[in-house]
């Protein structure tokens, strides 16, 4: 009788271990509402929407945001939850940005052909990069008026109002899902800045009318703002290059000080055309480029023309009555190898919509002779 009992007892117990041991298995990522975040970024694109060579008249496969937006598309397959981020120095860059700026113009009516394809790509939000001005303040005036998605910077400066010429952050509300197919209401918060060496280095356009405040002092200063109005994370399109050479006002790449900033939580990098992360990064003090790290924190830089796509996973778990990062990895995609051949389809909708400015361009050099 006495065996029987303990025999009784240890069913019990092994049946309670068992049962709150599959209760805290299940319990797990779907209780604490794990999330994960795809950020996409392109940068430096300097007007290069097709996959085609202007100076010697024909197609370059490594080169091209309609080669670019096949990545972005696979990379929204694979993720329920993803945002789209354009880091500047869009319009000015080939025959394509010089000829509908000095010769042909914005038309009435006419969206660029650049922000067409920000639209058509469905951009979050975009930063505005030091080569907007090198056509002057009239024609980007004119041209952002077909931009459908917030369009910012935060340390410029009119000279007549003493406040920010555009618009310095935006705070994105979306609906993400969580691993158990719950949805979840989350603010994302965007800031964006480029160098001071504007004044500099379009002092013809901008003097007068403009003025550049440095990087990392602007952005201490709007960063608590951003948190203060509800962000759950916040995001740097950072229209500037990665440097652990000693920070000053004018520092023109400023990147891995915004990373020392502990409100910001992800940098998207641009400027200086450069791959992180990537071997000319090696012996960068306090990062991890197997991870993308740069003082803990997320970073990504995807080359120039639309050669690449820059992606940063995140996974997010809401703690503590707020959302953290639990999880962090940026690495980038090319659309073609080393020898120029191709590894993307083109994104022909996207091709369609802007072959007609390329062609224009196209014809347009035929009869220079060029």
């Amino acid at each position: 009788m006495k065996a029987k009992l303990i025999l009784f007892l240890s069913l019990l117990i092994v049946f309670f271990t068992m049962t709150s041991t599959t209760f805290a298995a299940e319990a797990g990522p779907a209780r604490r509402d794990l999330i994960h975040l795809r950020i996409l970024e392109t940068t430096d694109l300097h007007s290069d929407l097709m996959n085609y060579d202007y100076y010697q008249t024909k197609v370059d496969n490594r080169i091209g945001l309609v080669k670019t937006a096949t990545l972005i598309k696979e990379a929204r397959k694979e993720s329920k939850n993803t945002l789209l981020f354009d880091d500047g120095d869009h319009l000015k860059g080939n025959p394509l940005g010089e000829y509908l700026a000095r010769i042909r113009g914005m038309h009435k009516g006419k969206i660029h052909p650049v922000y067409r394809a920000f639209n058509y790509l469905k951009y979050d939000a975009i930063a505005i990069g030091n080569h907007e001005f090198n056509y002057g303040l009239g024609f980007l005036k004119t041209a952002l008026k077909g931009a459908k998605m917030p369009v910012l910077n935060a340390n410029v400066y009119s000279v007549k109002t003493n406040k920010p010429y555009f618009k310095p952050y935006t705070i994105l509300k979306r609906n993400i899902v969580d691993q158990s197919g719950i949805p979840h209401e989350i603010k994302i918060g965007v800031i964006a800045l480029m160098p001071t060496h504007i004044m500099k280095w379009d002092k013809s356009n901008l003097e007068g009318k403009v003025f550049a405040n440095p990087m990392v002092e602007t952005a201490k200063k709007y960063v608590p703002r951003i948190k203060a109005e509800g962000a759950d994370i916040i995001i740097a399109l950072a229209h500037t290059g990665i440097s652990s050479q000693p920070y000053h006002p004018d520092t023109e790449n400023a990147v891995y000080y915004l990373t020392q900033i502990p409100e910001i939580n992800v940098v998207l990098a641009g400027h200086s055309h450069s791959v992180f992360p990537g071997p000319v990064y090696e012996g960068l003090p306090n990062t991890d480029l197997e991870t993308g790290i740069i003082n803990g924190k997320p970073v990504v830089m995807a080359a120039a023309f639309g050669s690449r796509l820059g992606i940063i996973d995140l996974q997010l778990s809401h703690q503590a009555g707020k959302w953290q990062i639990v999880s962090q990895k940026s690495y980038t995609k090319p659309i073609a190898d080393e020898t120029g051949r191709s590894l993307v389809k083109t994104d022909k909708s996207l091709y369609n919509l802007v072959k007609e400015e390329h062609e224009e361009t196209v014809d347009f050099i035929k009869k220079l002779g060029l």
